[in-house]
């Protein structure tokens, strides 16, 4: 499935790289997108702006993490099977074994304070690096008047209608297929900024990986990944005697999950806390938003949360094991049923969407799509701006509809000081997201134990 005399960066410089970023993959899909770009697009220039954003789009039309599955797209570009695999699991790695360790401190000492100081810190350094997302991706996507309308339509769709994110991206897609087609010099590839070097990427397209696809091919990955994917769920049925166990019911419920998370971990977490705390009690309401908050203190997805949910769960009905040796094991379940489908996802469509790159119809609709893609960005930075900022927030409008706005008497001072800071650090003197990370969080802790 790969050929390996195609690989213009070394499989272990891409490593390497992959390890870097992993670290730095803090601020849910739109920071850990912006860390992509600057790493791959860039600083290092091994793919080119437009292949990213093509890749970006196809991404963002399927269930799941899609920053992971962005990660997983460009790793097979430029390294294959190989490649995606290992960008996949680094992406995924550092947040799961902080995750892990940050849940059995939870579980041992009941406080999280030490978290919570960093996280004071984290949280403005977020808002900047999301900001800045949209401010790159914005800059390099809308190179027409029309896709702008498109990003700006999205937005409102998003924050004030809170129309739900699939029917989102399918009518951008939509729209960008009928505009091209009736005025095709609209819905042209994303303006590149004027800098020589991004549009001269140091791997040329034609080198980046490619597989032709085939039935055979097709159906070897099925097997081999429907395997990998239901294998654990299998073993905790069996281990169960054909019964009920919490890892057979974390199994099937997050595994199930991993198949309709359209729009990105926020879009499916009511569904994801409902059932936690309603349906099976493996965590209460407060929990899941202790978990939430530590999450988004940790690099990797943000649906990362899932782990801390399932430790919890394991580890206060652990049936006949160890209850710190359940809790190990239910999040290591609940990861991998969690994550698999997006190297299915990836490895299967891939090659498809790469053979049609050059299709004017469908790259007019995923031209929509990226412009839309914007939008959603954008979106998720007034989220995290106005959480970060206030303690409270409500909808301006009825219960589910209207804009979110912040109640102004719950501001976070805290935040007001240091996202300023956060946002020259990003801006003015262009540091690197794991610096700006880093000193932010020093000095959340610093104003934590100082007040």
């Amino acid at each position: 499935m790969s050929d390996p005399e195609r690989h213009v960066v070394p499989l272990s410089a891409a490593t390497k790289a992959w390890f870097l970023i992993s670290l730095q993959t803090f601020g849910g899909p739109a920071g850990q997108i912006a860390v992509m770009q600057r790493e791959l697009v860039d600083e290092r220039r091994w793919i080119g702006e437009r292949r990213f954003l093509h890749a970006l789009s196809y991404c963002m039309l399927l269930p799941g993490p899609e920053a992971q599955q962005l990660a997983v797209y460009t790793g097979w570009l430029l390294n294959g099977w190989a490649g995606g695999l290992i960008a996949g699991v680094l992406f995924v790695l550092p947040g799961f074994v902080a995750l892990l360790a940050l849940s059995a401190v939870y579980v041992a000492q009941g406080d999280t304070t030490l978290v919570t100081g960093l996280f004071v810190g984290l949280a403005p350094a977020v808002v900047a690096v999301v900001v800045q997302a949209v401010v790159r991706i914005g800059g390099r996507a809308l190179g027409h008047r029309g896709l702008v309308a498109i990003a700006g339509a999205a937005f409102l769709a998003l924050a004030v209608l809170a129309v739900p994110f699939p029917l989102v991206v399918f009518a951008a897609g939509l729209v960008g297929w009928l505009v091209g087609r009736r005025f095709p010099d609209v819905m042209v590839a994303p303006v590149l900024p004027a800098d020589p070097g991004a549009d001269s990427p140091l791997v040329p397209d034609e080198a980046l990986h490619r597989a032709p696809p085939s039935a055979r091919r097709n159906l070897l990955i099925l097997a081999v990944g429907l395997v990998a994917w239901v294998g654990p769920v299998a073993v905790a049925w069996i281990v169960a005697d054909g019964g009920t166990s919490v890892f057979l019911d974390q199994g099937v419920f997050f595994g199930g999950m991993a198949l309709v998370t359209f729009g990105g971990a926020y879009a499916v977490l009511a569904y994801v806390a409902q059932a936690a705390v309603g349906t099976f009690g493996w965590v209460t309401a407060g929990e899941m938003t202790k978990g939430l908050a530590l999450a988004e203190s940790t690099p990797g997805p943000l649906i990362m949360v899932v782990q801390f949910v399932a430790f919890l769960g394991a580890y206060r009905d652990p049936g006949s094991l160890d209850p710190w040796v359940a809790g190990v094991l239910a999040s290591v379940v609940v990861v991998w049923v969690t994550f698999v489908p997006s190297f299915l996802f990836i490895f299967l469509g891939a090659p498809y969407v790469e053979r049609l790159r050059d299709n004017a119809t469908l790259s007019a609709a995923l031209t929509g799509v990226t412009a839309a893609v914007v939008g959603v960005i954008a979106n998720l930075a007034l989220y995290f701006a106005i959480h970060t900022l206030f303690a409270e927030s409500r909808r301006w409008g009825a219960d589910h509809l209207g804009l979110l706005v912040p109640v102004w008497d719950s501001y976070v001072w805290e935040s007001f000081v240091l996202l300023p800071v956060a946002l020259l650090m990003v801006f003015r003197w262009r540091w690197s997201v794991l610096r700006t990370l880093g000193v932010s969080a020093l000095a959340g802790l610093a104003l934590s134990v100082l007040t």
